[in-house]
């Protein structure tokens, strides 16, 4: 075990600037490593090859977390719309289901499918269960959302928020 901590302090750098990860999560991955190490040894120095192993192990952690998350999709509305909300701001914003209403009546198709999509995420629906409810794949309610938050993000009404609450 003191292998794996010797790993992380000689090697992973910014250990509490990690993301996703905490130091006892590096810690764990490492010593999934290590076991990995101790159930491939087929002689030799040990000890070279686990730190070889325990290194690759948080690599493949620390890349996989990294490409995982420049390629996820955000289902917060808060952050569908571009904005970075404190809790309780859709709350104390009373003109948003005005704005959302007129929105929806002024398009249609995809757009108005968004935007009640967007509406159910609101609710806590995932896109699947969305795309359950209006006969669609979630791809495509995906694909209906992006299409609504484009157009909700050039509504005069919404681009104050932006500006108020934007990233």
């Amino acid at each position: 075990m003191g292998l794996v901590g010797k790993v992380i302090k000689d090697k992973v750098h910014g250990v509490n600037q990690l993301g996703v990860y905490t130091y006892d999560d590096i810690f764990q991955i490492g010593c999934i490593g290590l076991c990995k190490a101790a159930a491939t040894d087929r002689g030799g120095c040990f000890s070279t090859y686990a730190y070889r192993l325990i290194w690759n192990e948080i690599c493949s952690a620390l890349i996989y977390a990294s490409r995982r998350s420049t390629t996820e999709c955000a289902a917060d509305p808060e952050v569908l719309l571009g904005c970075t909300l404190d809790a309780g701001v859709w709350d104390d914003y009373e003109g948003i289901d005005s704005i959302l209403d007129k929105a929806l009546k002024e398009t249609s198709g995809v757009t108005a499918k968004g935007i009640r999509a967007i509406r159910l995420m609101a609710d806590g629906y995932n896109s699947r269960e969305i795309g359950e409810q209006m006969g669609a794949s979630a791809n495509n309610v995906t694909a209906w959302v992006s299409k609504a938050r484009s157009y909700l993000k050039q509504r005069p009404e919404l681009q104050g928020l932006d500006g108020e609450y934007g990233r």
